[in-house]
């Protein structure tokens, strides 16, 4: 299979390419073209010329066109996953590609829905008074290489929904099934040429993409360093940013907690996607007379799922997604082990090929582990025992991050009230990483700013323009 840009709705090939490697294997899966600064300027100078006629479409017609989108989605969803699975990692079996896939579908038909009507601030007999929410213009997105068609969904359905123009970057890790994607709206002229293009690249692309005077909005999903070096390079021409910077989501288990019913979605919480999921959980704190019996229930639990390539449709969690991560993960367990860990599963490092890494559950953990104090984006999970839930809280508000954090217990009432003093954008009680397209995802702290989903992530792509008429 060839792959191509998508500039102005025409497929576009550059210069160079770059490898796509499968991580289950280690081998290259295609070959993808390199794009450059040149190519992301024909990209928005595109979407900047489309912008016009697309804000000015009837609003019901931009509503067909997204459910179109969920439509040709669902005829291509075999094709999508098994992309994401060649480039990703991510198994056809449990919740991997196809459930990536099926949730690009859902996303984009609960976005179709929403709608941003007109608000009446003041209506008397001397005025009326109104708010309009307008699209932003031309939106850049940027999205990482974890779930890399679902956040592409989530960046881009919105921006079209609302009347804006998009130019799409996908991770060079995970291409593929974006650059597919994009492909098929185009051919199927679902879209106005240049309301949805894509470019690939490096550091050159995305440093374009930051600075690039055309552009009026960035959304990002990546790490806090990048998040960073984005608002620098944005900063000149004041771009309107909405930023997930991840997390290092802390969970904890109050007193005496019967985990029999609650270590299934504990595990998932975890280790879905192999843990390459922003708001997994990633430290779990667990009360000193309760941590031997929830680390060796887990330790069981994980011992029973199969990992593996995931094409074998047995394997429900696959490899990590890159080099790059397999040996962050590795590392951060090996300083944990080195500083007293207990190993209860997994914990040592396969030798290939591919990228696997096993479900790994350590005991014993303490603040000053890579583990716990940076977030490792893997199948790992280090327990923290506490002694009161006051330390347990402090401890778990205690880094510079705020995604997602969550509170387990038998009696819910008292797990929300611990919950309630976590200090993240979405608080769980015996559930995390549940994600919904009607509610709205963001984080505090250094985990960024802005949100995702429902009427108040669609908010995020307009601009507010007050219209004030005297009587």
């Amino acid at each position: 299979m060839s792959y191509s840009l998508t500039i102005n709705g025409k497929p576009v090939q550059t210069g160079k390419t770059f490898d796509v490697i499968n991580p289950a294997t280690g081998e290259v899966a295609a070959e993808c073209p390199l794009g450059s600064a040149a190519e992301v300027d024909a990209a928005v100078a595109a979407a900047r010329a489309a912008f016009p006629g697309w804000a000015a479409t009837p609003d019901d017609e931009r509503v067909t066109a997204l459910n179109k989108i969920a439509d040709l989605i669902e005829a291509n969803a075999e094709d999508l996953a098994a992309l994401i699975t060649q480039e990703q990692g991510k198994p056809q079996s449990g919740p991997g590609a196809n459930f990536e896939v099926g949730g690009a579908v859902g996303w984009t038909r609960v976005t179709a829905g929403l709608s941003l009507a007109p608000e009446v601030l003041i209506d008397n007999d001397e005025e009326r008074v109104e708010i309009h929410r307008e699209p932003v213009g031309v939106v850049a997105s940027i999205t990482p290489w974890n779930w890399p068609l679902m956040i592409a969904i989530w960046h881009i359905m919105p921006a079209i929904r609302i009347g804006c123009t998009v130019v799409l970057k996908p991770s060079p890790f995970t291409p593929l099934a974006t650059l597919k994607l994009v492909e098929l709206i185009n051919e199927a002229g679902i879209l106005p040429p240049g309301v949805l293009n894509v470019v690939t690249g490096d550091a050159e692309v995305g440093d374009r993409i930051s600075s690039h005077p055309d552009i009026d909005k960035i959304t990002f999903t990546g790490s806090i360093p990048t998040g960073r070096r984005i608002m620098e390079r944005a900063g000149p021409t004041l771009k309107k940013l909405t930023l997930e910077l991840g997390g290092n989501d802390a969970g904890i288990i109050l007193p005496g907690t019967d985990m029999s019913a609650l270590i299934e979605p504990l595990f998932w919480g975890t280790f879905i996607n192999a843990g390459q999921t922003c708001s997994c959980l990633k430290r779990l704190y667990v009360h000193e007379d309760d941590v031997n019996a929830v680390a060796e229930a887990l330790a069981k639990f994980v011992g029973g799922i199969p990992v593996g390539n995931g094409v074998d449709e047995t394997t429900l969690i696959g490899p990590l997604s890159n080099k790059m991560q397999f040996e962050k993960v590795s590392a951060m367990v090996e300083d944990a082990k080195a500083k007293g860990a207990r190993v209860l599963a997994g914990g040592e490092a396969t030798s290939g090929p591919g990228y696997f890494y096993p479900l790994t559950v350590l005991a014993d953990c303490t603040a000053e582990m890579d583990v716990v104090r940076k977030e490792q984006f893997g199948p790992v999970v280090p327990i923290i025992s506490y002694k009161t839930l006051d330390e347990a809280v402090e401890a778990a508000n205690s880094l510079e991050v705020g995604l997602g954090a969550s509170a387990w217990g038998n009696d819910t009432a008292a797990a929300a009230e611990v919950a309630k003093r976590l200090q993240a954008g979405t608080r769980w009680v015996n559930r995390h990483a549940v994600l919904n397209p009607m509610v709205p995802m963001g984080g505090v702290k250094q985990s960024g700013f802005g949100v995702e989903f429902s009427e108040e992530g669609l908010r995020e792509y307009t601009t507010v323009q007050v219209l004030s008429i005297a009587k």
